[in-house]
């Protein structure tokens, strides 16, 4: 796939709600080691406000830039997935219309970051293909149509561009994850 992608300001509302929602799931982890931290929850709350409607400024840009910061300052790599999701969800707002699998980072991000600070924050015990389900379940028609406009996600990333991929194949064929599909 080479070239642009349609995309109308429905869209980035659409796929900036699925990010909003899904990085929430996860806030309270960074929120618990680091309560008097505000930048991941305002990154969430910038981007809801763009989704229901408001004007994507350079205010979402900031909280984008002021997540990772939080992200970056943190020791705990659950928390610091939590601020990662926040920050992937300010970004989602400006998913290009390039057709490249890159992009599908802005889509699913949010998401892949929120399961991976679930899962490092249950440790052993993490149920993965149940963090994958509750966070695909989240996934409305546009989004799921947004996303098929792109190319399959990269390869690499680590375990979150594991996740990022799982998501993104379950979202193309059916919404159903099951542990059979975790590599």
């Amino acid at each position: 796939m080479t070239g642009n992608v349609t995309l109308s300001m429905d869209d980035l509302r659409a796929v900036t709600a699925f990010a909003a929602v899904s990085a929430a799931e996860v806030l309270e982890i960074f929120e618990a080691s680091h309560p008097s931290d505000s930048r991941p929850r305002d990154a969430i709350d910038i981007a809801r406000t763009f989704a229901q409607g408001a004007r994507r400024t350079k205010l979402l840009r900031d909280a984008a830039w002021n997540a990772l910061k939080a992200a970056q300052q943190c020791q705990d790599a659950d928390a610091s997935q939590a601020a990662r999701a926040a920050m992937c969800t300010a970004s989602a707002a400006y998913l290009h219309p390039l057709a490249r699998s890159t992009q599908v980072r802005h889509i699913l991000g949010a998401a892949a970051h929120a399961v991976h600070a679930a899962e490092l924050a249950a440790g052993d015990a993490a149920d993965v293909a149940t963090h994958l389900e509750h966070a695909a379940r989240y996934a409305n028609p546009t989004v799921i149509d947004v996303l098929c406009r792109y190319p399959l996600a990269p390869p690499g990333g680590g375990r979150v561009g594991e996740l990022l991929r799982i998501l993104d194949r379950a979202l193309r064929t059916e919404r159903q994850i099951g542990p059979q599909t975790i590599d």
